[in-house]
Formats: structure tokens, C-alpha cells, sequence
């Protein structure tokens, strides 16, 4: 098996050497070491170890089944929801085991929220999406304010303002997106996991998201599992690239194959396989 490759993010700016100007390196959201999920027993990825930093993008690319997808949901535990599915090794969240036994794992939910491949919005007005989570959590006072600010920080406001009691579903597709994502914002998470979540979007609505994204990272840490290269290459900072490796009896298991700075994983690749899947030699 070759090794992976796993670099640290940069701790200083282009042209300082050590000890004039150095830029400190990214508060580490999720330290991850040896992480694997299993599916009733049978591997689906193995041998995950890299850190994510805070107030960053962090791309997740490779082919089709590598378990991009499931690594994903072991940040914020939807794999519990999954019967059969268990997560081995360690996953730390601001220095908390994440799958300790007295963590909450609704509010890790909360914490750090997930917005899915093909939009979902609720059947409810695009008021009520917005203001779903925040009445879950008894936060009813100044729910207006809530809803328009989390609205406004997903760039829909000025498209959504005067028709919010309207249903979610009058919405185009880009839109729902979006609103899915203030409804993210509306509980005041901290990591917001993206898993394709331009795959069902046309180009105009495609950008409308990764600008959004440049913006949001100011305040939050994301996470995007995408198949479109071009866009990991825009919009993350990090990109983990993830293979499969097929056994002797057919069966195949994801595993990480680099983890570095973006322009680092585009122009400069330290593995070959990942050369190869970026230049669509394979993959």
C-alpha cells in the first residue's frame, strides 16, 4: 500500500521565513487520526488522518463509492442514523471526542450542520424554514430579526423579502439551496458540512453558491464533499483527496491518499494516483 500523504496547512506567508511576519496556522476544528466507517462489518473507508482548520474550505474530491460522502457524515454523527453504520478511530472537535460517551449527539447536529446534495426545504413558507430550528431551540423572541439575518448571510434576502410567507417550493432550485442554507445558518452552528451541494445546480446558481461560500468562511469552518474539480480548485483552501482500493475478493474500500493546500494538490501532487485523477487519466 502506498502512503498517504498529509501536509500541514502553512503556517507562514509567502516570502517570510521563520520568526518575521509568520502568519499562525488555522485553529484546528477536527483532528481526525485512523478514522474508519464499517457498514454492518464490512469497510466502507479506512485510515482518515488529516486536521481541519478553522475558518477554512476543505474539499473532499475522489471517484464515485470512495466514501466521500460517509467520511463526511462522521463529522456531525448522521452516521448514527444509519443502522449497521459504526465509526472507528478518533474524531475530535475543538479537543472533545466527538463520539464520547456523554456528548449530546443532537447538538453536535446543531453545532455543525449539514446541507445535502439536492435541495430540501420543508413544506412550509420560506418564514417558517428559516425559523424552524430557532423555535426548536424556544429562541421565539425577535424570530423576524433571526429569520432576515440568517436569510441576508445566505445572499437571498433582496430575492425573498417581500414574499416570505410564500411556499419554500416557489423557489428555483439555486434558491432552495440557498434557503437551505440560512436554515443551516438560522441555529448559529459552527462548521457547516457541504456534501455536493452544486451537483443539482445550474452554472449561474453553481457560482452564486461558491461566492457565497468565499464569504461565509469568515466566519465558519466548511467542509464540501464535490466531483467538480474545478470547483474544489476555486473555492477550498485544503482539498483531501480519497481513493478506492479494490481487495483480492473484489471488495473495495476508500482511503485518503493526500491532504493538502489546494494549489499544492493541483499543480504539484506528491502521489501519482492523485496526478491521475485530476487530470482525468482515471476516476
Amino acid at each position: 500500500m502506498q502512503q498517504t500523504v498529509v501536509r500541514p496547512p502553512a503556517v507562514y506567508e509567502a516570502g517570510d521565513a521563520p520568526g518575521e511576519h509568520a502568519s499562525p496556522a488555522p485553529e484546528v476544528v477536527f483532528e481526525l487520526r485512523d478514522v474508519a466507517v464499517e457498514y454492518s462489518g464490512r469497510p466502507a473507508i479506512q485510515d482518515v488522518s488529516f486536521d481541519i482548520g478553522a475558518r477554512q474550505i476543505t474539499a473532499l474530491i475522489g471517484p464515485s463509492g470512495c466514501g466521500k460522502s460517509t467520511f463526511l457524515r462522521s463529522l456531525n454523527r448522521m452516521n448514527d442514523l444509519i443502522v449497521g453504520a459504526v465509526v472507528l478511530g478518533r474524531v475530535t472537535y475543538h479537543g472533545v471526542d466527538l463520539y464520547g460517551s456523554k456528548v449530546d449527539p443532537v447538538e453536535v447536529r446543531r453545532r455543525i450542520g449539514m446541507v445535502f446534495q439536492k435541495p430540501n426545504p420543508f413544506p412550509k413558507s420560506i418564514f417558517d424554514n428559516v425559523a424552524f430550528g430557532p423555535r426548536l431551540q424556544g429562541r421565539r423572541k425577535e424570530l423576524d430579526g433571526i429569520v432576515e439575518h440568517a436569510i441576508t448571510r445566505a445572499a437571498l434576502w433582496d430575492e425573498v423579502k417581500d414574499k416570505l410567507g410564500e411556499s419554500a417550493f416557489s423557489l428555483s432550485g439555486g434558491q432552495q439551496q440557498r434557503l437551505c442554507i440560512a436554515r443551516c445558518l438560522a441555529v448559529e452552528p459552527d462548521v457547516i458540512l457541504m456534501d455536493e451541494p452544486c451537483s443539482a445546480l445550474d452554472p449561474i446558481a453553481t457560482a452564486k453558491i461558491e461566492d457565497l461560500m468565499e464569504e461565509l468562511k469568515r466566519e465558519y469552518t466548511i467542509v464540501i464533499v464535490t466531483h467538480n474539480m474545478q470547483q474544489a480548485a476555486r473555492a477550498s483552501d485544503m482539498t483531501a483527496f480519497i481513493t478506492t482500493d479494490v481487495g483480492e475478493d473484489g471488495s473495495r474500500v476508500g482511503r485518503l491518499v493526500e491532504f493538502d493546500q489546494t494549489a499544492t494538490i493541483f499543480t504539484q501532487p506528491s502521489d501519482p494516483r492523485t496526478e491521475g485523477y485530476i487530470t482525468g487519466r482515471f476516476g
